[in-house]
């Protein structure tokens, strides 16, 4: 089939102001052919929540969802996780429709943003083409444009040939093993281990690992539920913050979250898997966190995971929740599940935090880590003018690491390039490259058997 009639479910709180949209926009002009209905929801999801009947009338018209968003901490914005478990409770009937996306971002875990979206769209039976992942300034490029258009091409190529995504097997129901709770808990010596979560009273598993985290964990523990926290909404990507820190909302989240959690000795997050993530609520409070713009300030913090669900065979969701530990540089100190043995992986996490807590420690960072934060210091670095406290604590901490700075190590590789390419003293070398490689190596281990 030729898609016809396009759904763009424009994910951003900026509504038509969203920049992610004018890729849309700019598609659209192109392509006279193709029926283009643009539905709000990350500006009225409030509304939606009220009313669902605008969407789902919408909805049955399309032959084609589009979703349109910006990246939003490791996914989309929480506006849009709220839109897809609308569409879940409502039961809305989008099998055989074929779906794509668009996004913009820095490129910072926007593969993880992606698969999310893929995620919950096959889970719906639709059928899924690959998006296009775009630099939120590549539409005024002419590089830009043409992906767009190489993108879109492909897309409806895609959909005349049905070529669409494989589907990953999901499981839909859980069973899950709950947790007991020691009758005598463990002496508390002290600390501040603070447990986040959206639990409600029906979550009986989780509300057991909670309870067994709470009496095995030999630091002082409380809990934070964000399911109560009078939330104003999600964040709404409007900047107001990236001066002084300060958000929009009066609801008072920026300073609850540096008064009450950020302060503390480290964290476990609580949550039950919802739609291939921790649920638009977690969701909110992630996306909330942008009062601290893209700076990391729990370096150092451990963390660690209480988990009700199929973890498991959420591949996208571990991606997420290591590389949030990488990028922060917070040690991450287990997750246990209530899949197979929740005691044993309860008290082994209740353990390592404690450990991680008294022996200071933090764990070098990955490629996840690494990569992200090397794409926020391009970031900041060019947007230093308008995220002055971002420019200050990179600054502080050592984050302009440019390459090009360590003139150094350039000039010995343009010496080492040189001898490589002179025939003679190659074959003079020999293997002694190797050796002198090691050297510094050699002097490390020299220098312990010294002491």
């Amino acid at each position: 089939m030729k898609p016809k009639n396009i759904l763009v479910i424009n994910g951003s709180p900026k509504g038509n102001n969203s920049i992610t949209l004018q890729t849309v926009l700019y598609l659209e002009k192109l392509n006279p052919q193709h029926q283009f209905e643009i539905l709000n929801v990350g500006a009225k999801i409030k509304s939606l929540e009220k009313d669902f009947t605008p969407a789902l009338e919408a909805i049955s018209q399309a032959d084609v969802l589009l979703f349109s968003y910006p990246v939003y901490t490791f996914i989309a914005p929480c506006q849009l996780h709220r839109f897809i478990e609308l569409m879940k409770e409502y039961g809305v009937n989008v099998a055989g429709k074929a779906a794509t996306q668009i996004t913009t971002s820095k490129h910072f875990y926007d593969v993880t943003a992606h698969q999310y979206i893929q995620d919950n769209c096959q889970e719906m039976g639709m059928n899924f083409v690959r998006g296009l992942s775009a630099d939120m300034e590549d539409l005024t490029t002419k590089k830009g444009q043409k992906q767009a258009v190489d993108f879109w091409n492909h897309f409806c190529w895609c959909v005349e040939k049905e070529y669409f995504e494989p589907v990953h097997v999901m499981p839909v129901t859980l069973s899950y093993h709950q947790a007991t709770v020691p009758e005598k808990a463990a002496d508390k010596k002290d600390g501040d281990v603070v447990i986040i979560t959206d639990c409600t009273p029906e979550n009986e598993s989780l509300s057991a690992m909670i309870a067994r985290f709470q009496a095995v964990c030999l630091k002082k523990t409380r809990i934070v539920n964000i399911s109560e926290y009078p939330f104003k909404g999600g964040c709404l990507g409007c900047f107001n913050c990236a001066v002084d820190g300060t958000c929009i909302y009066k609801d008072g989240f920026d300073t609850f979250l540096r008064e009450n959690i950020q302060k503390a000795d480290a964290i476990i997050y609580a949550f039950t898997i919802r739609d291939h993530s921790m649920g638009a609520r977690f969701k909110m409070y992630d996306d909330r966190q942008f009062c601290n713009g893209h700076r990391t300030v729990t370096i150092g913090m451990p963390v660690g995971y209480l988990v009700s669900g199929c973890y498991s065979v959420e591949k996208n969701l571990q991606t997420i929740i290591e590389g949030r530990a990488n990028v922060g540089q917070n040690i991450l100190t287990g997750v246990a599940t209530d899949e197979f043995d929740p005691n044993a992986e309860i008290d082994r996490l209740a353990d390592e935090l404690v450990y991680a807590l008294e022996h200071k420690n933090v764990g070098p960072q990955n490629f996840l880590g690494i990569g992200g934060m090397k794409i926020f210091r391009d970031l900041i670095y060019q947007m230093q003018g308008m995220m002055r406290a971002d420019h200050k604590f990179f600054k502080a901490q050592g984050q302009y690491d440019f390459p090009q700075k360590n003139k150094g190590q350039i000039l010995f590789m343009y010496l080492v390039g040189a001898m490589l390419g002179n025939k003679k003293l190659k074959a003079k070398m020999g293997g002694k490259m190797n050796e002198g490689m090691l050297m510094p190596y050699k002097k490390v281990l020299d220098d312990l058997d010294k002491k």
